[in-house]
């Protein structure tokens, strides 16, 4: 299998392209500066990941900027804090500031150059829009949580991928998922039957960060630790070719 087998590159925007951690990270300081021991980041991280993925599936229809803010509401519980709900929802409406990682916009227009580039996100429509602008490219297809009514793992959300990409012409075997989380992504797209790349961000990290266990380790095609180097393995792939 080779990543010049494919047409379609299909995308995990969120920790993937664009670092939420650490747009997580700054804007929780509201509430991490009142607390008289710092967490780690791993700390953070982790206890958003426990209240997100509770929330997304107790309210799956709800916007992402609205539940974020339920989110940020569950951790100053938990931490003993009290919160006024506008800095609950300042907080929801932060994913636009969400910086994207160095290497994604750089990444993606070289790969636009050979592939249809899909976003399927865990995100409400206009979150990903400020997102969007930070990456550079037009994508193909856009494909959200909102547009759903429901939040990845669920199947619902590469059912419906899949569904409305066949209408753009596109088959299974032409799509290869690209995505970090192990949880979000590749799990469910094991199941659905989609080769995958795991573009492994957190490498040189210990634990999941803000995201869930997979539990049992999912299967992938690809693995690289950033788009830089996807993108250059592209590129060998295609040198190699033109040398034959």
């Amino acid at each position: 299998m080779k990543l010049t087998d494919f047409k379609v590159l299909t995308f995990d925007c969120y920790g993937t392209l664009i670092d939420w951690e650490s747009g997580m990270v700054e804007n929780l300081k509201p509430l991490t500066d009142r607390l008289e021991t710092a967490p780690t980041r791993n700390e953070i991280l982790e206890a958003h990941a426990r209240h997100e993925s509770s929330q997304q599936r107790q309210t799956p229809a709800l916007a992402y900027h609205r539940l974020l803010a339920i989110v940020y509401r569950r951790i100053a519980e938990e931490w003993g804090l009290e919160v006024p709900w506008e800095e609950c929802l300042t907080y929801g409406r932060s994913v636009k500031n969400w910086p994207a990682f160095p290497d994604s916009a750089e990444a993606l227009s070289y790969l636009k150059q050979h592939y249809k580039l899909v976003i399927l996100s865990n995100v409400d429509n206009d979150s990903f829009m400020g997102s969007n602008e930070k990456l550079g490219v037009t994508f193909d297809a856009v494909y959200t949580a909102e547009d759903v009514g429901s939040y990845k793992p669920s199947d619902r959300n590469f059912d419906y991928m899949l569904d409305k990409l066949s209408t753009l012409g596109v088959e299974k075997g032409d799509i290869l998922h690209t995505a970090e989380s192990l949880f979000h992504d590749h799990e469910p797209g094991n199941r659905a039957g989609l080769a995958s790349c795991w573009i492994y961000r957190r490498h040189d990290q210990e634990g999941f960060g803000a995201t869930m266990t997979p539990g049992a380790m999912p299967r992938y095609d690809f693995r690289f630790t950033s788009m830089a180097e996807l993108a250059d393995a592209h590129r060998a792939e295609l040198a190699a070719s033109k040398t034959r």
